[in-house]
Order: C-alpha cells, then sequence, then structure tokens
C-alpha cells in the first residue's frame, strides 16, 4: 500500500517527506493561490478553478477568497454552497458537503491528525479521517471541524465551536467542545 492509499483510508501515512503527496499538495497550493488572487467579480474563472479542483461541485455555490485546501479532490460540496471567507479544508481524507451548507467566515474542517507518540510524530507520520457535513447545515464563524466528525441534516453549529464528534440532525450545537443544546422543530 502506498502512502496516498495509507492516507485515504485512514492509516498513519508519512505526509511530510512522501514525494508524491507532496507534489499533489503543491499542485493545490497553486491551484488555490490563482484562485484567491484573481478579482472577486471574475465569477467564471473562480468557479472553473473549484470544479477543476475539487471531486465534486454541485452546480450552485460560492467559495469566498481567501480559501486553501491541500489536495482538493477529496473535496465534494452539493448544491447550493456558501462558504465565507478565509475556509481551511485539510482534506487528506473525503471532506463531504451536502446541499444547501452555509459556512461563515474563518472555518476550517481539518480530516488531518497526528500521534500523540512524539517519536512517529517527529517522523512525519500522520492519519486522515473522513468528515461529513449533511444537507441544509448553517456552520457559524470561528467552527474547528477535526478528523471523523459527521454533522446531520438541518443542523446549526454555533460561532466558535470545535466540534470533535459527531452532531445529530436537526440540532443546534456549540460550545467547545461542541455539543447539543437544542433540538429543532419545523416551527424554528
Amino acid at each position: 500500500m502506498d502512502e496516498k492509499e495509507k492516507m485515504i483510508s485512514g492509516e498513519l501515512y508519512d505526509a511530510n517527506y512522501n514525494d508524491d503527496l507532496i507534489k499533489e499538495r503543491y499542485i493545490a497550493k497553486d491551484m488555490c493561490y490563482e484562485y484567491n488572487k484573481l478579482k472577486p467579480s471574475n465569477y467564471i474563472e473562480k468557479i472553473n478553478i473549484i470544479k477543476e479542483l475539487f471531486g465534486k461541485t454541485g452546480n450552485s455555490f460560492i467559495i469566498e477568497q481567501p480559501f486553501m485546501c491541500d489536495y482538493g479532490y477529496n473535496i465534494e460540496i452539493g448544491e447550493n454552497f456558501y462558504a465565507n471567507h478565509n475556509l481551511i479544508i485539510l482534506d487528506g481524507n473525503k471532506v463531504e458537503f451536502g446541499d444547501n451548507v452555509f459556512i461563515a467566515p474563518n472555518c476550517a474542517f481539518y480530516t488531518a491528525g497526528h500521534p500523540l507518540d512524539a517519536e512517529r510524530r517527529n517522523k512525519g507520520l500522520e492519519y486522515a479521517k473522513p468528515i461529513k457535513i449533511g444537507n441544509n447545515v448553517w456552520i457559524g464563524g470561528n467552527v474547528v471541524v477535526l478528523p471523523g466528525v459527521t454533522i446531520g441534516d438541518n443542523t446549526v453549529i454555533g460561532a466558535g465551536s470545535i466540534v470533535n464528534k459527531d452532531i445529530p440532525a436537526n440540532v443546534v450545537a456549540v460550545g467547545n467542545p461542541c455539543r447539543v443544546i437544542k433540538e429543532i422543530y419545523q416551527r424554528d
């Protein structure tokens, strides 16, 4: 199994010293650089870069600049996706966003994690666990979503939250660590 296969499968892999993964990150970061230096009004070119960079997109999406990711090909966004300024997605593994997902400024989605053992960590080893965001999810400003998290449909994540475990559908969740504070009902 090569390092990329290990990365996608959630096993420890060499992220820092593997030439193939370094090359793939440079390609994605160069594309992000080109995206971020475009005029905000250059909508068509921005759409084209994201469609080339991401593994899957819907037809209708907006990602405000600046935006950064590691690989791009592990990111999938649904229809009517909106991300405000300063979105960061560390996509060593799959990051999936459903339809009608709205993300406030300064949010980060990290699939990457590192061994607690300093010896393995210092060798450049890390792991990546997938992140899945359901449909109709609203994520407030300055939220961080950590490796392996799933957020259910119709959920709201409050500003400043650190999401380190799964959050069910139809709830409001906030805090560090993020926790459910109320259910959302149709009338809300």
